[in-house]
């Protein structure tokens, strides 16, 4: 490999400023992103409100409907992706008697983990909104298209991938929502405190 092959660096051993430029963008919307983690509400209005902006874009330029039909295409694999469990309960079928409560009192509480985490669900869906935005400035997606089976298809693909969704967390007895560990109260303090 002769000086000058990697990728960002320039004939003398140094970062290009190309490459440079960049890194330190990309650190800058790395920030960002960490500056947001705590504000799960602020973030989804945000994503709600450029939902909105998209639609009314769609709605008052009547057109880009494929671009829209694959936007929800996409929301819906990632809220499915957002309610699925990171293990999948059928592949551990092949054990004993598949999966059990915890028997041993030292067994630590395991809450639902995602196969999807909110965080990356938002990130991916707002990304998402954005790329279709984008798209919708470009003449080449408007695909001439009857919308109405576009909406009539994926309200019958949303229907039965929920379906499928919930017969497969009845069938494995998981709920995709926890609030954290389950506290139990002690017995009360039924006697009077000794005095000395």
């Amino acid at each position: 490999m002769s000086e000058g092959d990697s990728i960002g660096e320039s004939v003398h051993g140094k970062p290009s400023v190309v490459y440079r430029f960049f890194t330190r963008l990309g650190q800058i919307y790395q920030s960002w992103l960490d500056k947001s983690t705590p504000y799960t509400a602020v973030r989804w209005v945000v994503t709600l409100g450029l939902s909105f902006i998209y639609m009314i874009r769609v709605y008052l330029l009547q057109g880009w409907y494929i671009v829209t039909y694959a936007l929800g295409i996409y929301h819906l694999n990632l809220f499915i992706a957002f309610l699925s469990p990171k293990v999948d309960p059928s592949l551990m079928e092949d054990s004993d008697d598949g999966p059990s409560l915890p028997t041993k009192q030292n067994e630590e509480f395991r809450p639902f983990i995602r196969r999807l985490p909110e965080f990356k669900f938002w990130h991916s869906a707002t990304k998402g909104i954005l790329v279709a935005m984008v798209c919708t400035f470009f003449e080449a997606f408007n695909v001439p298209v009857f919308w109405p089976i576009l909406v009539m298809y994926f309200i019958m693909l949303f229907c039965i991938t929920m379906k499928r969704q919930i017969k497969h967390m009845v069938k494995y007895r998981y709920i995709p929502f926890t609030h954290g560990k389950r506290k139990y109260k002690g017995k009360e303090d039924m006697g009077k405190t000794f005095a000395s």
